[in-house]
């Protein structure tokens, strides 16, 4: 039970921050079609949420298509996943969360895609190092 409890906050974070980021570029390079809305963050994390939902359950669901339908294509679920994901975290919840445009639409998953990978394999190291330091702390004091 707490093993599926941590990979549930592993998984969140890493879509928080996944979008997280990708707003941020999207910002840094002027461009406004990716977008949080900082001023609702219950929104956006109703965003998160919706986010981690859809790809829980639509990622087992794409993986089956593509293993029965095109093996060639079992590499991109995690994206194709992820823009479905998006798409409808980015429907459900338009409050906190807005996509518009090419850049949004292409750019925008891939971005939020790689991060999310990228951030659910780190985050249980760094999780792990840092309950090891609090252990060794207890055991100091």
């Amino acid at each position: 039970m707490i093993r599926l409890l941590a990979r549930t906050a592993i998984f969140l974070l890493a879509a928080a921050i996944g979008m997280v980021l990708t707003d941020i570029l999207f910002n840094a390079f002027g461009w406004e079609t990716f977008d949080i809305d900082w001023g609702n963050p219950l929104a956006f994390v109703l965003v998160v949420v919706i986010f981690a939902l859809g790809q829980a359950i639509l990622s087992p669901f794409f993986a089956q298509i593509a293993r029965r339908n095109a093996p060639a294509l079992l590499g991109a679920v995690g994206l194709i996943t992820t823009y479905a994901a998006l798409l409808v975290a980015e429907l459900v919840a338009s409050d906190g969360l807005a996509i518009d445009g090419w850049q949004g639409w292409i750019l925008g998953p891939v971005i939020v895609w790689l991060v999310t990978m990228l951030a659910t394999f780190l985050l249980p190291a760094v999780m792990l190092k840092n309950a090891l330091q609090g252990d060794r702390r207890a055991d100091d004091a």
